[in-house]
């Protein structure tokens, strides 16, 4: 199973994921839940990287497991980051409801947050 944490600063703006495991639908190089989640990631990671005034920071480095954070940013940033939250969140919950039994989804809303790596 894939465990996926999404955190979010109040006001709905993305502050970091982090998933863990491998969903277990199919062999490891098939599977096709695996191969949502890491488009869904990869998707996000690369939108985050382009955005200006945001400095994204990431662990990758070991396979079946995931976290990326986020730091700075201006107001247009944080129109992006809530957009990153808001999908996110419509892609896990889809594939969590979907797939019950290969991930687990779950969201934190925080005004404190100490994430890093």
């Amino acid at each position: 199973m894939t465990d996926v944490l999404l955190i979010c600063k109040a006001g709905g703006a993305f502050d970091s994921l982090r998933a863990d495991g491998h969903a277990g639908f199919l062999k490891r190089g098939t599977d096709i839940v695996c191969a949502a989640e890491t488009m869904l990631f990869r998707t996000v990671l690369s939108l985050l990287e382009k955005t200006d005034g945001l400095e994204v920071k990431k662990d990758i480095s070991k396979r079946g497991s995931l976290f990326f954070c986020v730091k700075g940013g201006g107001t247009r940033s944080v129109e992006r980051l809530v957009c990153v939250a808001d999908f996110i969140r419509e892609g896990m919950q889809s594939l969590a409801e979907e797939y019950p039994r290969n991930v687990r989804f779950n969201e934190v809303v925080s005004t404190d947050l100490s994430t890093g790596l």
